[in-house]
């Protein structure tokens, strides 16, 4: 494995020595600078550099360094799109945060049934046979009680019939 570790390594290195590049191109060309415009012109994702911090920083200074440059002292960086950014940091920040949260519940929620079952507590994995067993075994029950009563009714008219018949004959004789 330390050939893979090796090569990904290479590869970071490469991508770092891009955003680089990127950062000096464009402070001498003079144009904007900002995170996007440097991951796009280093061909990386702008995760790339949020999980790179000092390039991240690079890139800040860069994007502050005009404007100290400028003549005319105007930021070409405005208040307004400085808050924009904030804005949607912290909806994504949010929207991040509910889905960990979501995340964290639902792998509580696995592990939790997998201990409950794993501990022999919890019920077996055939609960659903089961209950359709039981559902058949209570339905024969009913089945089997009704049966039952008509025999009794049954038995209850072949013993009266027969008082009847012996009563009849002792009568007779």
């Amino acid at each position: 494995m330390p050939a893979m570790r090796d090569g990904r390594q290479a590869d970071t290195e490469r991508r770092r020595q891009r955003v680089a590049t990127a950062v000096k191109n464009a402070a001498r060309n003079g144009t904007p600078i900002s995170v996007s415009a440097i991951a796009r012109q280093a061909g990386v994702d702008r995760s790339f550099l949020y999980r790179h911090r000092d390039l991240l920083e690079v890139v800040h200074a860069a994007e502050l360094e005009p404007a100290a440059q400028d003549p005319a002292g105007t930021s070409p960086v405005s208040r307004a799109s400085l808050q924009a950014d904030l804005a949607n940091a912290q909806a994504r920040n949010t929207r991040l945060a509910a889905r960990v949260q979501q995340l964290e519940k639902r792998l509580s929620q696995v592990l939790g049934t997998q201990a409950w079952q794993e501990s022999g507590l919890g019920a077996p994995a055939d609960i659903d046979e089961l209950q359709r067993k039981i559902t058949r075994l209570e339905q024969r029950n009913v089945e089997l009680a009704s049966a039952l009563e008509e025999a009794r009714s049954d038995l209850d008219a072949a013993r009266a019939a027969n008082r009847d018949l012996t009563r009849a004959l002792n009568q007779r004789g």
